[in-house]
């Protein structure tokens, strides 16, 4: 009776949560006339006729007053661009009079040129590449820019062989560090082409290894032990081979070869590295779950820390800290986390170092985990509050999600359900504010990478007319030794031409093959963005029909139906991830569904699923959650609001080897009658889940050309079934 209790105080809570967060999300999806203004941030002065776009939605421009309207939502982002000033980017909060100030956008300085330099254009090369190192970890975009100033020829000279590839490695180093590891690749192949160098092929190593090219990467770098290498560039060659074969998996030669590279740190007195290596050492040997060995080598890593600075030793007492957590050592784990705690405080604005682990909020928030491991839970609620306001203050959105949830989850198990209601909504509330953001990022992700790819456009531009200027002084050259017959001169103008043509018809090719490409990556994207919102849908309708059983049934068979959800659950989030399925495991998810809608309205409907033995299920393949959405519909809108007992069928049948038609039919009220029953507000809404099937379908049919074809039509008469009209959908499902 107790669990019972217990069981119907959650559902409370979650009950009220949800309407709150559904509450939240119809205001945020409502249309409203944004009115705003743009005037310059120096003068306050209106601007007239300045681009105003919601990103992927409307567009308009200011007035002469500086002023503008446009239909928006809470959470889309205003966009505010012109030639006269830095484009600014806004996130819509509320519905309120914005004013947009902007700053004159800046022309690039030019470079300065040192007297001492031989020559002004090798200086100004010099210049533009050191730029382009300054604002590598800063702007990505203006660190592009430098370089593609620097590959551009001066006077209608182009740049040497030395200095293209000390540009393509510099770009290289920008790729790599804003995660672009595969045209990190292109680029340091491509300066190795122009100028071999040991540096950077350690640094094409590394890169094969971190775009997961990990049998390319050992390759490189056991190439480069043939090579007559410095003894820091051996360290860093025995280094890679450990990280790579520390991400494939291989503890033995991981640790192998770090202890290989850490005998020739100590032997040249390397000691930076010789820290980090003990540190290696101590995660391989933890990967392979052999502890002890770890603990002393972690032990000699926060030694050796200690005296290099305080940010080398917070990173290491945090890697070590974790290791302890692993090792369910709770009391050492959280002493090393409070002295990285008041060693983040001293050093302040110090503290923000690259790795996210290393904040106040996630060191709280990683405390009281530990905490709460040992069931102290009472020692874990101020390391939570703390968490919380720190990660509030910061912007944090991810660290707050997660330390509200386990604050609610502790005020529950301790009895406190009122301080769990109020955390939950909270979580609600920041959940919710996290979809957007992530729904934020993903948009200026799209727009960083199609930006970051005109650049690379440039640059490989660039380097197309820097060979061909090339290729045009060496036929010069030929010509004028080639003058003293006409044969051997027509002959070098029969090669010269078609150089040309095949250099243009390669131009070509490749124009067409990286549209191709761009367009295949965005259809992908659009793909992950409508399956992270299937998800969060299915899940949500899931949840109400488990709050609605509950409501009326008792324990046990609650109890039941959870498991069965819960069943359901696992196998929805392991296929959420992948573009396709096998047909034998939607089949399997949409039984359990069916299962479980069939559990709530036994009394609505019978189910009959059909599949054709002559169909190969291990040989077709289908986009994970396609078939549900129109189930849902048929019990949903159909069956549930038949009078009578109705029937549901789902039919697999085999066309021929290539081809498979699913039937979903139902003997409901039909589509026209379904309409009748809904609201008025629920009328002016296209489903959502049914909205984002129709898109992925049609992307799929385009990138796989016509893979799923679908048919919805009516079953009966209504006039000779009892106004019931029935619904019949046809899925046409192609092999390849």
């Amino acid at each position: 009776m107790k669990k019972l209790v217990y069981l119907f105080l959650a559902l409370a809570i979650f009950s009220s949560a949800e309407g709150f967060s559904q509450g939240k999300r119809s205001l945020e999806n409502r249309s409203f006339m944004l009115k705003g203004e743009v005037v310059d941030g120096e003068t306050n002065m209106p601007i007239a006729k300045v681009n105003v776009e919601i990103l992927g939605g409307q567009y308009t421009t200011t007035n002469g007053q500086g002023r503008f309207v446009i239909s928006a939502k809470i959470g889309d982002e205003l966009v505010i661009k012109s030639d006269d000033f830095v484009t600014v980017y806004h996130t819509i909060k509320k519905d309120d009079f914005i004013t947009v100030r902007v700053e004159k956008a800046k022309t690039a300085a030019a470079p300065l040129v040192s007297k001492s330099s031989k020559t002004n254009e090798q200086a100004g090369f010099n210049v533009y590449l050191d730029s382009a190192k300054f604002f590598l970890k800063k702007d990505a975009q203006k660190s592009i820019e430098y370089v593609t100033k620097a590959l551009e020829p001066k006077r209608g000279k182009s740049i040497s062989r030395k200095e293209n590839s000390l540009a393509f490695e510099t770009l290289g180093d920008i790729n790599l560090f804003w995660n672009q590891p595969d045209l990190a690749v292109d680029n340091y192949k491509q300066s190795i082409q122009n100028n071999a160098s040991t540096d950077v092929s350690i640094k094409l190593a590394k890169a094969f290894a971190q775009n997961k090219n990990y049998q390319e990467s050992i390759s490189t770098f056991q190439k480069l032990l043939k090579d007559n290498l410095s003894a820091y560039q051996k360290v860093e060659v025995y280094e890679g081979l450990g990280d790579t074969y520390k991400a494939i998996g291989d503890g033995v030669k991981s640790v192998f070869n770090y202890q290989k590279a850490l005998d020739a740190a100590k032997e040249n007195k390397i000691t930076p590295k010789i820290t980090n290596l003990n540190s290696k050492i101590g995660e391989a040997y933890a990967q392979s779950g052999a502890l002890n060995e770890a603990e002393e080598y972690f032990d000699n890593s926060l030694k050796l820390a200690k005296k290099e600075n305080k940010q080398r030793a917070v990173s290491e007492k945090n890697k070590v800290a974790d290791f302890y957590n692993q090792n369910r050592e709770y009391e050492k784990e959280i002493q090393l986390r409070e002295e990285t705690l008041e060693e983040l405080n001293t050093m302040g604005k110090a503290s923000a170092l690259e790795d996210e682990a290393l904040t106040p909020q996630r060191q709280n928030y990683k405390i009281a985990n530990a905490f709460v491991a040992q069931e102290k839970y009472k020692q874990a609620i101020p390391y939570l509050e703390r968490s919380i306001a720190e990660a509030d203050k910061k912007e944090d959105l991810i660290v707050q999600k997660d330390a509200v949830r386990k604050l609610s989850e502790i005020y529950r198990d301790i009895g406190e359900f009122d301080k769990a209601t109020e955390s939950y909504q909270r979580y609600v509330e920041v959940v919710d504010e996290l979809y957007v953001k992530k729904e934020q990022e993903i948009s200026q992700a799209a727009r960083f990478s199609k930006e970051i790819t005109q650049k690379q456009n440039r640059i490989a531009s660039l380097e197309n007319d820097r060979k061909l200027n090339e290729s045009r002084y060496k036929l010069a050259f030929e010509n004028q030794e080639l003058t003293e017959t006409n044969n051997r001169i027509q002959k070098w103008v029969i090669i010269s031409l078609a150089v040309i043509v095949l250099l243009l018809v390669f131009a070509a090719y490749t124009q067409y093959k990286n549209v191709k490409q761009q367009k295949f990556a965005n259809n992908i994207l659009a793909l992950k963005s409508l399956r992270s919102q299937m998800n969060p849908h299915f899940i949500f309708n899931a949840l109400n029909s488990v709050n609605s059983f509950i409501a009326v049934n008792d324990e046990r068979t609650a109890n039941k139906y959870l498991t069965d959800f819960s069943l359901l659950m696992r196998s929805v989030l392991e296929n959420s991830e992948e573009d396709f399925i096998p047909l034998e495991k939607e089949i399997e998810l949409l039984e359990l569904y069916v299962k479980l809608e069939h559990f709530r309205f036994k009394d609505k409907f019978d189910y009959k699923i059909t599949v054709d033995e002559n169909i190969k299920l291990n040989e077709f393949a289908i986009p994970p959650m396609l078939l549900q959405p129109y189930v849902e519909n048929a019990v949903w809108h159909g069956l549930r609001y038949k009078e009578e007992k109705g029937l549901l069928e789902i039919n697999f049948e085999r066309i021929d080897s290539e081809t498979i038609k699913i039937s979903i039919i139902d003997d409901g009220i039909g589509r026209s009658k379904s309409k009748e029953f809904k609201t008025e507000n629920q009328k002016k809404q296209k489903s959502k889940g049914m909205g984002n099937t129709q898109k992925r379908i049609a992307i799929l049919n385009q990138m796989y050309k016509d893979k799923v074809d679908v048919k919805v039509d009516n079953v009966f008469d209504p006039s000779s079934h009892g106004g019931n009209e029935g619904t019949k959908v046809e899925l046409i499902l192609k092999k390849d």
